[in-house]
């Protein structure tokens, strides 16, 4: 389920890997790391790149509004562009390639491991203690009733926030802007989150989205906000619609 692509990086590299060096003269110790080091210089994208990875690249910046181009999978002048503003807004070098540090602020945790040189999942968080604390406690106090996944999808909303141009780019900054949450008009942002809501915070911060790059949510049975239901929505999880 945390899957974020059909295909992998790895996959996809080594398919590649393998036409370019054979598979059956694939024996020796040098040969694996010729493979390995094709395998980190596919998993990188740059203009003129083109497949799955740039699809889902493009995917989460039209989301994030970065990017206004079509989502096809080729990595051209407008994909870069979009790719340096989002380095830019996430104080990243602003080379417009999508590198290790890129991948982990984009949340794609599979192609962030591929270029550490592993297949499990790791942390992929910038983010501090601090961060992981108030995460919790917003998810907490927003989500307790829902189910895992549920507060899960709340964290990855203020997650995108973080990584949107049209709002605040730290945690506390997204979760604190005026009116942006009931939990802190009304106080229960100062509940104590349980275990559920930080490890829902952790998997939030480490990449999982089940919102697929959402920037809202709401819950239709409570909201009074007109404007909210112009957003389009998503996905439904649980009480709460998410929507872009």
């Amino acid at each position: 389920m945390k899957k974020i692509l059909a295909i992998g990086a790895l996959s996809l590299a080594l398919l590649a890997c393998g036409t370019a060096v054979g598979f059956a003269a694939y024996d020796r110790p040098q040969d694996e790391a010729a493979v390995q080091g094709l395998a980190v210089e596919a998993a990188v994208l740059r203009q003129g790149s083109h497949g799955d990875e740039v699809r889902e690249v493009q995917r989460r910046l039209k989301m994030w509004g970065y990017y206004s181009g079509s989502v096809d999978g080729v990595f051209g002048t407008a994909t870069r562009k979009a790719v340096v503003a989002f380095q830019k807004k996430n104080g990243l070098t602003a080379d417009g390639i999508v590198g290790k540090a890129t991948y982990k602020a984009l949340g794609m945790t599979d192609s962030y491991n591929v270029l550490q040189g592993n297949s499990g999942s790791g942390s992929g968080s910038n983010y501090t203690s601090s961060d992981l604390y108030l995460l919790a406690k917003a998810i907490y106090a927003e989500g307790r009733g829902e189910s895992y996944t549920g507060q899960v999808a709340i964290g990855a909303v203020i997650m995108n926030r973080v990584k949107s141009p049209s709002f605040p780019n730290t945690v506390a900054g997204v979760i604190y802007q005026k009116g942006a949450f009931t939990a802190v008009t009304d106080g229960q942002i100062n509940l104590e989150p349980n275990e559920t809501a930080y490890n829902a915070a952790r998997d939030a911060m480490n990449g999982w989205d089940p919102t697929y790059g959402c920037l809202y949510y709401y819950n239709p049975a409570v909201a009074t906000s007109s404007w909210i239901f112009d957003r389009k929505t998503v996905t439904v999880i649980g009480k709460h619609v998410f929507a872009i």
